[in-house]
């Protein structure tokens, strides 16, 4: 696989890593993206920003729009790629729950 993006890397930070949860805060320019990845653990999202996601799957890909602090959850195995669709910066928290 190339080492060359198409895209700019969404920034992860991890807020809190403990033996219940992990908590990272992803920030997102335009275009943005997280890569394509497999959750591995049962996660919560919560936006802090309105988010223009486009959702990569398997099957195609999808917009959804979520309005900052609706929050929302999904169970281990999801594997997609996030990108910011939008055209402003957009930041949501993952909680992870282990």
């Amino acid at each position: 696989m190339s080492k060359f993006r198409a895209r700019p890397p969404a920034v992860p930070t991890i807020l809190l890593d403990d033996a219940v949860v992990r908590v990272t805060r992803w920030d997102f320019e335009p275009g943005a993206d997280t890569g394509h990845h497999v959750h591995g653990l049962g996660y919560v999202v919560v936006p802090m920003t309105d988010c223009d996601f486009l959702i990569e799957e398997e099957t195609g890909e999808r917009r959804v729009h979520s309005k900052a602090g609706a929050v929302y959850r999904r169970e281990a195995g999801v594997a997609h790629n996030v990108v910011n669709g939008g055209d402003s910066p957009m930041s949501f928290i993952e909680i992870e729950y282990k």
